[in-house]
């Protein structure tokens, strides 16, 4: 089993949960509480989970498909946040920031799946 709260990626997830939280969604029109609102949370939040998730599984393989899961769930929280910017809700300043942890957390996904999916090359004995 993995500690799950030592992987940086988890950190700048759940860093980015709490960012989408407290500067993200007060600023969301009252009328996309039940729609928008809630779809970036749930994607949002469904990255560290499932960081968490695969990080108590036994093998490699059952870790990775956890990764996966959260890749697709950072790529939803990219779409959304695209979208309210392209609806106005909010500035520029904003979107680049999110744009900014969100392509972070992507970028350090990415690595670590393909980390774990490369073949080990062992030195070979002289």
């Amino acid at each position: 089993m993995r500690n799950y709260n030592k992987y940086e990626v988890w950190i700048k997830s759940h860093d980015l949960v709490q960012f989408i939280y407290t500067a993200v969604i007060p600023v969301l029109p009252i009328s996309e509480q039940y729609e928008l609102t809630r779809q970036l949370k749930r994607a949002a939040y469904s990255v560290p989970f499932n960081i968490v998730e695969g990080s108590g599984r036994n093998s490699e393989k059952d870790f990775v498909h956890f990764l996966d899961i959260s890749l697709g769930s950072i790529l939803e929280v990219e779409y959304c946040s695209l979208l309210m910017k392209d609806l106005s809700y909010f500035d520029s300043i904003l979107y680049t920031t999110l744009n900014g942890k969100i392509n972070h957390i992507k970028a350090m996904l990415i690595g670590l799946i393909k980390s774990i999916r490369e073949p080990k090359v062992e030195n070979p004995e002289h």
